[in-house]
């Protein structure tokens, strides 16, 4: 029996409300003039990502990875985020969403919960579970992931560049997904 490999960076995926298309290493300045604001990243383990410097690490990373995605407003074509795929495990059947930030004037709305509905939509055509991994002082990613239907199920402490941070592992079942 012949296993097709997961493609875990489609060319797009989109409905009304956002787009998400393929981070390119060409991206860079577009999407740094969205993550500069200081009030992203407050509650994030790299608080000070709004830092050029700092910031160039987590995008590095982003485009080596190959799985992540600038978010799009459809409405006006403007970037306002960026979101990932990462940690795919064929053997648990199991990939996780996250790095995942809005422009500030998308938060608390539709836009996230409609990012990561097209990205659990994508997932759950080749995996069981979707993990989420959001820092433990984060409660404004936490709250977020909830509204998915996720469910905590472990604190874990994570690789976070040179140090250990404590996150809290939230998982979703395909057969639990809407």
């Amino acid at each position: 029996m012949t296993t097709i490999q997961p493609n875990w960076r489609p060319d797009y995926l989109g409905n009304d409300l956002v787009k998400l298309v393929p981070l390119h290493k060409d991206d860079f300045e577009k999407l740094y003039a969205v993550a500069s604001d200081p009030l992203i990243w407050e509650q994030h383990p790299t608080w000070d990502r709004y830092k050029r410097e700092v910031f160039q690490l987590f995008f590095d990373g982003a485009v080596a990875g190959d799985t992540a995605f600038l978010i799009i407003d459809k409405s006006n074509e403007k970037i306002i985020g960026c979101t990932r795929y990462y940690d795919y495990k064929p053997g648990n059947s199991s990939i996780a969403i996250g790095y995942t930030f809005l422009a500030k004037a998308y938060w608390g709305g539709k836009y996230n919960q409609s990012c990561k509905k097209l990205l659990l939509d994508y997932a759950f055509r080749f995996v069981d579970k979707v993990y989420f991994h959001v820092g433990s002082t984060n409660t404004r990613s936490q709250l977020a992931i909830l509204k998915t239907g996720a469910e905590k199920i472990n604190e874990v402490a994570l690789d976070h560049y040179d140090k250990k941070v404590l996150h809290f592992e939230y998982v979703i079942k395909k057969e639990n997904w809407k």
